[in-house]
C-alpha cells in the first residue's frame, strides 16, 4: 500500500516538472521573436532561470517530504509496533509433577524430630494426622517451603514460573519433595541403641530403592527430577546415585566433580536464623564495626576462623565470640547484626555458611573471607554492590582488615545498605516474591540443557573417560580478586 502511494507520488511530480519544463521552454522561445530589444530578452532569460531552479525545488522538496512519515504518523508506527510486541507468545509455564513419597521421607521425619526431642506429646503412642506437624525451625528450610508451595493451589502461585501438574505424562520435570537435610539432624548427635530410633542412612536407601523403581525416574536416568540436598552432607550415601539430577545445594563443597555443577545444578541459599532489620537505612545506631558470633573451630577451609579470631579478637571496636546455634545466641546474634557495620563471614565445614544471609537481611555489610564461596542466584544479583570480599591469606595479616574497613565512610556504607535492602527479598523464604520463586526460575533455566542431555546420553555408546563429563563446568582457578 506505502508503496503503490510513494510509486504514484513520484510519477504525479514528474509529470508536474516536465509540464513546468515544457511551459518555460515555450516562454523562452517567445523571448526570441526579433521585436524584442536585445536588453529585455538578458533579462527575461534571467528570470527564466530563477523561476526554473525554485520550481524544480518546490517538486522535489514535495515529493521527498510525502515519501516520509509525518510527526502525526509517528504515534501510529510505534502503536502498531507495540501490538506486534504484545503480540507475541507468551513462554510456557514449566510443567512440575512432584512425587507423591512415602510419608517416611516428608512429614514422617517431623514426627521422628519430635519424638527424639520428647515433645512428640506421645505421637509414639497414638496415630495421627502428622501432615499437622510444624516443620522445625533450622537454616536449611528450602525443603519445607518448596514442599508446602507446590502444595499450594494453582490460584494461589501467581507469578511463578512452573505450573504443578498431577499427571506424570505431562510433566517436563518431577519434584522428589525429601526433607535430606531435616533428615540429618533428626537425632543430632543423640545416642541411637542399634537396630532402634531413626536412621538417616537407612532412609537414603529406602529412598534410592523407590526411586529406582519408579518409571519415570528409570526414562532418563533421573536427569529431569529435581532434589533438595541443601545441607553439605544431605544424601552423601547415594549421591552418586542421584547426580544425575538437578541438585538444590547450598554449596559444592562436599560433592565430587562429577557430581555437582553450575550447568545442571541450582546454588539456593541457607534460610536466614535472625530476624530482619525493619529499620532505616543509617550508621547513627551500628557503633560496632566489625561482627561476628559463630562457631570458632572448623574443618577444612573453616580452619580460618580460629585465625581470625587471633587477629580480631583484640581490637576495639569489632565483637567476634564463639557461640553454637541456640535461641538465646540467636538473639544475640540479631543483636549483634542490627548494631554493627560490617558482619565478618567466614567460611565453615564449607565454603558457604547462613551467615551471610542473616547479615543480609539485618542490612550489616557482608565481609566475605571464603575463597571458594559459591552464591545464589548469580545471574541477577551482583553481590560485589553490598559485599566486602577479601582473600583469605590477605585478612590474616595484622591489623589490615580493621584499617581497610575503618577507610569505608559512611556514604559508601549507605549505598551498601540500599542494595542489600533492595535484594534481600531474594532470601527471604517467608516472602511471596522470595527465594521460592527465584529457586523455581532457577529450575526452569535448566530444562532445555536436561533435555539436550537426556537425548544425547540416548544415543551415546557407553565408553570409560577420566575426564570430565561435558556437563560439568570448571572455574577459574586463577581469578584475581579485585575488590581488595
Amino acid at each position: 500500500m506505502v508503496s503503490n502511494e510513494r510509486y504514484n507520488s513520484h510519477h504525479l511530480h514528474k509529470s508536474r516538472l516536465n509540464k513546468t519544463i515544457f511551459h518555460l521552454s515555450h516562454l523562452k522561445t517567445l523571448t526570441t521573436f526579433p521585436q524584442m530589444a536585445r536588453k529585455s530578452s538578458v533579462l527575461q532569460r534571467a528570470a527564466i532561470a530563477v523561476v526554473s531552479v525554485i520550481a524544480i525545488y518546490a517538486i522535489l522538496n514535495a515529493s521527498v517530504s510525502r515519501s516520509l512519515p509525518s510527526s502525526s504518523d509517528l504515534p501510529r508506527q510505534l502503536i502498531r509496533e507495540e501490538e506486534r510486541e504484545l503480540k507475541a507468545p507468551i513462554q510456557p509455564k514449566v510443567k512440575v509433577y512432584m512425587y507423591d513419597l512415602p510419608k517416611r521421607f516428608t512429614y514422617g521425619m517431623i514426627e521422628q524430630h519430635a519424638i527424639v526431642r520428647g515433645g512428640g506429646g506421645g505421637l509414639e503412642k497414638k496415630p495421627l494426622d502428622v501432615t499437622a506437624l510444624k516443620y522445625p525451625g533450622h537454616q536449611h528450610m528450602h525443603e519445607w517451603y518448596l514442599f508446602s508451595d507446590l502444595n499450594r493451589p494453582e490460584s494461589d502461585r501467581s507469578g511463578s514460573p512452573i505450573a504443578r501438574v498431577l499427571d506424570p505424562a505431562e510433566a517436563d520435570l518431577f519434584f522428589v519433595p525429601v526433607f535430606s537435610s531435616l533428615s540429618l539432624i533428626v537425632n543430632a548427635g543423640r545416642p541411637v541403641d542399634p537396630g532402634s530410633g531413626y536412621s538417616d542412612e537407612k532412609m537414603q536407601d529406602g529412598l534410592i530403592d523407590w526411586l529406582e523403581r519408579q518409571e519415570w525416574w528409570r526414562r532418563n536416568g533421573g536427569r529431569d527430577h529435581v532434589i533438595p540436598a541443601g545441607d553439605p552432607n544431605a544424601l552423601y550415601r547415594i549421591m552418586d546415585r542421584v547426580k544425575n539430577a538437578v541438585l538444590l545445594v547450598a554449596d559444592f563443597g562436599r560433592l565430587g566433580p562429577d557430581q555437582g555443577s553450575f550447568v545442571k545444578d541450582v546454588v539456593i541459599p541457607y534460610s536466614h536464623r535472625v530476624n530482619i532489620f525493619t529499620g532505616e537505612i543509617g550508621v547513627e545506631s551500628r557503633n560496632t564495626l566489625l561482627f561476628f558470633m559463630g562457631n570458632r573451630y572448623r574443618k577444612d577451609g573453616g580452619k580460618v576462623r580460629d585465625l581470625l579470631f587471633q587477629v580480631l579478637e583484640k581490637e576495639g571496636d569489632v565483637t567476634i565470640k564463639h557461640g553454637t546455634q541456640s535461641r538465646e545466641n540467636r538473639r544475640a546474634a540479631t543483636k549483634g547484626m542490627h548494631t554493627s557495620k560490617f558482619c565478618l563471614n567466614p567460611a565453615g565445614d564449607t565454603p558457604s555458611a547462613c551467615r551471610l544471609f542473616d547479615s543480609i537481611v539485618s542490612l550489616c555489610v557482608p565481609v566475605i573471607v571464603s575463597d571458594s564461596i559459591e552464591l545464589p542466584f548469580e545471574d541477577v544479583i551482583d553481590y560485589r554492590k553490598f559485599s566486602i570480599f577479601v582473600e583469605s591469606n590477605v585478612a590474616l595479616k595484622p591489623g589490615f582488615l580493621v584499617k581497610k574497613l575503618r577507610k569505608i565512610g559512611t556514604k559508601k556504607i549507605l549505598e551498601y545498605q540500599r542494595e542489600m535492602k533492595s535484594v534481600r527479598r531474594y532470601f527471604d523464604y517467608g516472602n511471596p516474591n522470595g527465594a521460592v520463586k527465584e529457586i523455581w526460575r532457577q529450575v526452569s533455566q535448566k530444562l532445555p540443557l536436561i533435555k539436550l542431555m537426556s537425548n544425547r546420553d540416548k544415543r551415546l555408546v557407553l565408553r570409560n573417560s577420566t575426564e570430565p563429563d561435558c556437563s560439568c563446568l570448571c572455574t577459574n582457578q586463577t581469578g584475581v580478586i579485585t575488590s581488595i
